[in-house]
């Protein structure tokens, strides 16, 4: 999926979530942002934290939401690649397909931003 492509509709998906959302959803919307602000941690190792869990999930919208957000805190691509690697460590070789579609969106998102 382009990225534009993927942020415009994980936006609305998301507008449309919590438009019709119970509190407790809500919360844990809240709950999950809070999660990846700057604290002991910093955002950017949060976020890379975030790209390992998601890899190894096999969640390739949140591999995608991760990386945006990577790009964002200026995660280096040699920093990525660390990320990646542990990922494929922990994951193993299933996680291959994810890290294979991770830098392709790493490399277009590179070349836009």
């Amino acid at each position: 999926m382009k990225p534009e492509d993927f942020r415009t509709e994980r936006e609305e998906l998301t507008q449309l979530t919590l438009d019709t959302a119970n509190l407790n959803i809500k919360r844990f919307f809240g709950l999950d942002t809070a999660a990846y602000a700057e604290g002991a941690l910093s955002a950017k190792t949060k976020e890379m934290m975030g790209l390992v869990a998601s890899m190894v999930l096999r969640c390739d919208d949140c591999i995608c939401y991760h990386l945006d957000q990577c790009k964002k805190a200026d995660v280096s691509t040699p920093e990525l690649q660390e990320a990646m690697n542990i990922a494929l460590v922990v994951g193993g070789s299933i996680v291959i397909p994810h890290l294979r579609r991770a830098f392709r969106y790493w490399e277009q998102i590179s070349t836009i931003s």
